[in-house]
């Protein structure tokens, strides 16, 4: 089954992003933050707690009254939605037979009464064991989910794929920061291979958690290098660049070479064949095990917006954060 594009994006409704689960209705058989782990979700024949079967996800008891179930979710900073993936793994007899999700802005972690909610995902039928990837049409940004159920039942995960939002109206051109990061509104565009890890691992925030908290490419058995495309959150004059190759020990790639470039035209998929000719902001430079790099750029290229990764031949980089000054024309 061919993915939509927005799956490309970062899933919003991450821990690590400080998402977390803030309420639900009801949750007796299963535990609502389960919602939202980022590992796959999980059957395990035979498990049972006080409550029943265990069950890898949301789920509640099933409704005896009029009225439905629903949960909120808190995103760890306002994001703007472009799709979502309500996910009924596993849940074959117990899953809702419709959902719809509503958004809205608030401070708190359970918004009040006088939250206004926006509906971005209407009521949609729902299967059990599927995946329904659901585009959402929006372009403000959002701090909390509502989950609705019809009327009970389980859901495994809820992904929420989009853009973190920055606010720049308070920010200067004097100010450094991590241009590259995700809170910072930085888009992983695109890798050649993302076998054992995403690239949208390496624009997360903190130190990388084990080996599979990286990109990371399969082993290449072919001439060539592999290589990945990421958006600054604003375009911006780079200043200090660290590659962090932790817990890459075996299999940390030989050397690291940056490309950047100002892109003010074309889309996406254009810049797959464009950065080959972006000039370098980082020379070619060995790297080392499980280790921090820090380097100066190589070039100066003013502003840029986009920077192509290189990294030879193959193999995995915790984190990467290319620190500056934004750049307002």
């Amino acid at each position: 089954m061919t993915r939509p594009e927005f799956t490309k994006l970062v899933n919003l409704a991450q821990p690590r992003l400080g998402a977390k689960v803030t309420f639900a209705t009801d949750d007796f058989f299963a535990d609502k933050s389960r919602l939202i782990n980022p590992e796959e979700p999980v059957f395990v024949p035979g498990k049972y707690d006080d409550n029943g079967k265990w069950m890898d996800g949301w789920e509640s008891r099933r409704k005896r009254s009029m009225g439905h179930d629903h949960l909120v979710l808190r995103l760890g900073q306002a994001g703007i939605i472009k799709g979502v993936n309500i996910d009924t793994s596993h849940f074959t007899g117990n899953y809702p037979p419709a959902a719809s999700i509503e958004a809205c802005v608030s401070n708190d972690d359970i918004p009040g009464e006088t939250a206004v909610w926006s509906e971005i995902v209407p009521a949609t039928n729902l299967d059990g064991n599927s995946h329904h990837l659901i585009p959402v049409e929006s372009d403000e940004p959002w701090t909390h989910l509502r989950l609705n159920i019809f009327p009970d039942g389980g859901v495994a995960r809820l992904r929420v794929y989009g853009v973190m939002h920055k606010s720049w109206s308070k920010a200067n051109d004097q100010t450094s920061l991590d241009l590259a990061a995700l809170e910072n509104g930085g888009r992983p565009l695109v890798a050649n291979n993302e076998h054992f890890g995403v690239l949208a691992n390496i624009m997360a925030p903190g130190k990388g958690i084990n080996m599979g908290d990286g990109w990371e490419t399969r082993r290449r058995r072919e001439p060539g290098n592999d290589w990945a495309i990421i958006e600054l959150g604003h375009p911006g004059v780079i200043e200090d660049i660290l590659v962090d190759t932790a817990f890459f020990k075996g299999n940390y790639p030989g050397h690291i070479s940056l490309q950047a470039a100002l892109v003010q035209s074309g889309t996406d998929e254009s810049l797959t064949v464009e950065s080959q000719f972006w000039p370098e902001l980082l020379a070619k430079h060995p790297l080392q095990a499980d280790d921090e790099h820090p380097f100066k750029p190589t070039a100066d290229l003013g502003p840029v917006s986009h920077v192509r990764i290189n990294i030879y031949p193959d193999g995995g980089i915790s984190r990467l954060r290319l620190v500056g000054k934004p750049h307002f024309a």
